[in-house]
């Protein structure tokens, strides 16, 4: 009997039912498109945004607009606004690329934004936190973020935003996997953030609170020493920007004098009002009123009670959940380097700024996304309304944010709102009257430089934009003492000087006027007016080489200065150097062919030349141009003698 072996059933594999694939409205790619979409255009009231405050001194300087300005940028600190030299490149690249037209900057910070948001959404998911996109959304959307996006100096936030969630990705793929040159590519773009902003220094230490949330412990080998450099990093370039705060930026003096105990009771307010502007987001401001701080006042202790009772409950409940401690520390470390512990020059005149808790807001946000997501899975009916109420949120939120938006418009209407929202500010009643006085609303611009005043009578530049509005109307003698009284209060400030030097001038005493102005660039090198005034002093002088030089480093930083042109061939022509005068001539005309003066200038020149009938020429057309007063007279004597 033959026996056929059997065959061993071989058991077949069940996969399961197929998971049913998202519709395409809740896939990656049309949720990306759409938080793109919809952030741009919650911001196009700020599209063509005009510069306000300090972007003029963001956006390139002249001076730095070269490819040695772009070296100096790296290589020199105080070239630029802040040493934050990624940024300030970026910025170079931005000038390169479409001038200083408004629109693309602000196209750059909005993208940059909402690539943060983006990045969120993929660490949350990573770290298998719910409701990823909601939270993503939030941060995109919320109205705290727009001072951010909308004013082009805090590209600042949005590049640095960008480089550390950049790196907390990169960092978390290295936690897993535990190969190195994730580790070194989340350094590089750590340190890539730090210079944009250095208040990203207290990554490393949420990357550690995140860890210790995930774990509920952390290990000395595999959590803490992988981050040791980027500690040193942080202090690094945290001590770095805290010097030049001081050094350049002028956080230091009066202003900034408070004891451990006042900065405790800023910090305890701040980390309660940042909370309540992301809670209910109403009356944002762009500076907010100077709380008046002091430790003989009882009440102001129950702001860092109040934090420190939050705190000590969220410990207790850890055991139940980690996630709100985890939050809360996040929250309040990644805002430490804007709680008061170090002067920065805001706090000159707010403790608070919306601005201050780009990144912060991240912790809050996601952990009431990931509240309502979790509470919309357990339910077994009525998702629809929980969805609904979120899309309402988002709504009203992005309303709010188009709302404030517009505030950037122009620097005129951010002062105007903040006057009506904060009728103290000393600051925007100057800044106001700076922008009045640039329209030639000079009456207005005194009024608002006054008005400054009486709120902060030590405020110097207050002083001296009065005095610049009073000398433009011819009250010199009113002007003189608030030149004076801006120096008092502030002895390193460039533009009482060279406003001094100015007044000296027009009134015969040339070496105290060439003493001011001395003492103007001295402070600020990069002082193009000022440089032109003193090259005019020497001029008169007598002074030609110096003046020269003057003139030219006036060129460098402001290359289609016309009148330092003609100032620098005037100097040249004193000095026998007539090819080179006539050349700088040109050169004005070719900036200012319609300027009258720069005709008879270039008239003169050719006729030490040798030219007689190209200088007529050029003393035809100034004539065409001012055919009246007294130099016509004198024009129409010249070509005579010289037809």
């Amino acid at each position: 009997m033959s026996h056929r072996s059997k065959k061993k059933a071989i058991p077949k594999l069940s996969t399961g039912p197929v998971p049913a694939r998202d519709p395409w409205w809740r896939s990656d790619w049309f949720l990306s498109m759409a938080l793109i979409v919809v952030t741009t255009i919650v911001y196009c009231p700020a599209w063509n945004g005009q510069p306000i405050w300090d972007d003029d001194g963001h956006l390139t300087k002249p001076a730095l607009r070269s490819l040695t300005g772009l070296v100096r940028i790296w290589i020199e600190p105080g070239a630029a606004q802040q040493y934050y030299p990624l940024v300030h490149s970026v910025f170079w690249v931005e000038y390169q690329l479409w001038g200083l037209s408004p629109f693309g900057y602000h196209l750059v910070t909005i993208l940059l934004h909402t690539l943060s948001a983006l990045l969120l959404v993929r660490i949350l998911r990573k770290l298998e936190v719910p409701g990823a996109w909601l939270a993503g959304a939030l941060f995109a959307l919320h109205p705290v973020q727009v001072e951010s996006v909308a004013w082009i100096s805090e590209l600042k936030n949005t590049l640095s935003g960008v480089f550390c969630l950049g790196a907390t990705l990169v960092y978390f793929r290295f936690d897993r996997q535990r190969r190195w040159t994730l580790w070194a590519t989340a350094l590089g773009l750590f340190a890539l953030g730090l210079m944009s902003k250095s208040v990203i220094a207290t990554l490393p230490a949420a990357l550690l609170v995140i860890l210790w949330w995930k774990r509920g412990k952390l290990s000395w080998k595999e959590d803490v020493l992988p981050l040791a450099p980027f500690f040193v990093l942080s202090l690094l370039f945290g001590f770095f920007t805290a010097w030049m705060e001081r050094k350049f930026i002028g956080a230091d003096g009066a202003a900034f004098n408070f004891s451990f105990v006042e900065r405790t009771l800023i910090a305890g307010r701040a980390i309660w009002f940042y909370l309540g502007k992301m809670v209910w987001p109403e009356n944002l401001i762009f500076i907010y009123p100077r709380w008046q701080i002091s430790q003989t006042i009882w009440w102001q202790y129950l702001f860092p009670l109040a934090a420190l009772g939050l705190l000590t409950g969220l410990w207790w409940l850890r055991k139940w959940s980690r996630a709100p401690l985890a939050v809360f520390l996040l929250f309040a470390g990644t805002l430490f380097p804007a709680l008061g512990y170090f002067n920065i020059y805001p706090f000159s005149f707010s403790f608070v700024a919306d601005h201050f808790q780009y990144l912060a807001c991240i912790a809050p946000l996601s952990l009431a996304a990931a509240a309502i997501a979790s509470y919309s899975r357990r339910m077994k009916s009525g998702i629809w309304m929980v969805q609904s109420l979120c899309g309402i949120l988002l709504a009203t939120l992005g309303f709010l944010s188009w709302q404030q938006s517009a505030m950037y418009v122009d620097m005129k209407t951010l002062w105007e709102t903040t006057i009506a929202r904060n009728p103290d500010c000393w600051m925007a009643y100057s800044n106001r009257g700076f922008a009045l006085l640039q329209e030639g609303q000079v009456n207005e611009a005194i009024a608002d430089f006054e008005a400054a005043l009486r709120a902060k009578p030590d405020y110097a530049y207050a002083h001296n934009n009065l005095g610049t509005a009073l000398l433009q109307e011819g009250r010199t003698d009113e002007a003189l003492p608030h030149f004076e009284r801006a120096l008092e209060i502030k002895p390193d400030y460039a533009e009482p000087y060279d406003n001094l030097g100015t007044i000296l001038y027009q009134r015969g005493q040339l070496d105290a006027a060439i003493s001011n102005l001395e003492r103007a660039v001295k402070i600020n090198p990069d002082y193009g007016d000022a440089h032109f005034n003193l090259g005019i002093a020497l001029r008169e002088k007598g002074e030609a080489d110096g003046a020269i030089s003057h003139f030219k480093r006036s060129l460098e930083i402001k290359p289609e200065d016309a009148e330092a042109r003609r100032g620098l061939g005037s100097a040249l022509l004193a000095k026998g150097q007539t090819a080179e005068a006539i050349l700088q001539f040109q050169n004005a005309l070719a900036i200012q062919p319609n300027d009258p003066d720069a005709r008879v200038d270039l008239g003169h020149a050719l006729l030490k030349a040798g030219q007689p009938s190209d200088a007529v020429v050029q003393f035809q057309k100034a004539l065409t141009l001012r055919p009246n007063g007294a130099q016509a007279e004198t024009l129409r004597k010249e070509i005579e003698l010289y037809r």
